[in-house]
Parts: C-alpha cells; structure tokens; sequence
C-alpha cells in the first residue's frame, strides 16, 4: 500500500517537472555561467524547452563571446538529439562545425568541434535504417 502512494508522488513530480517549461522571463543580469548552469540544471530536470530556452538566452546575449555562443550553440543541438530530433540535431551540428571551418574557428573550443563529429556519427548510424529521421 505504502509503495503505491510512493509510485503516484513520484509520478506527479515528475508530470510537474514534464510541464514545467520555459521560463516566463530570463533575467537580464545573469552572467554567462549563471545562465549554462540554469540550463544545466533544467537538463539535468529533463526540461528540455527551459534548458534551450537559458542556451539560447546565453547564445544572444553573448554573442560576441566565440566560446559562450559555441557552448549555447553546442548544447542546444545536442538537446535535439537527446530528444531524437535527428535532423534538427544534425542542422545545428554542422552549422557548428561550418563555423569552426570558418576564419573565426582557431578562436573556439576545439571540444564542441570533436563532439560534434561524435554525434553526427551516432545520429548517421540511428538514422541509416530510416532517413527520414
């Protein structure tokens, strides 16, 4: 009796945390790593549309920072594929690794690079069976 009351508040909490969302409004103060570790922290919740939400807040507001806007860039594609968004997934993967290509790519982390080529090996093996993924 005492597992099933157990069961269903373990059920409830996480259909709280499933609806929870985006946030309604993002303070304008937070730091670079106020914002990653708000994302993190919605990631690790599993709530994924707050997480992309404080990637793409930290993607905007530090846009001229190349390691940040790599960073929000890299977790919001790798969120897409956590989700089996495969093609979105693969877009924001390669927009990435264009810019690492680019003029400006000696100026990024290299770590977004390699694991970036990481996943696009794993979504070309999830995907070889059913392209339309």
């Amino acid at each position: 009796m005492k597992a099933r009351y157990v069961f269903y508040a373990v059920m409830a909490a996480s259909l709280f945390v499933a609806c929870a969302g985006a946030p309604k409004s993002i303070p304008e103060d937070l730091s670079a790593r106020e914002l990653v570790q708000r994302a993190q922290e919605a990631t690790d919740a599993y709530n994924y549309q707050a997480a992309t939400a404080y990637y793409k807040a930290l993607g905007e507001r530090f846009a001229s920072d190349p390691a940040s806007k790599a960073t929000a860039d890299y977790e919001i594609a790798f969120i897409a594929y956590k989700q089996n968004h495969y093609a979105a997934a693969k877009e924001g993967f390669e927009a990435l690794l264009a810019r690492y290509a680019g003029p400006d790519g000696a100026s990024l982390p290299p770590r977004y690079a390699i694991l970036s080529k990481k996943v696009l090996e794993s979504i070309a093996e999830k995907t070889k069976s059913d392209p339309k993924k």
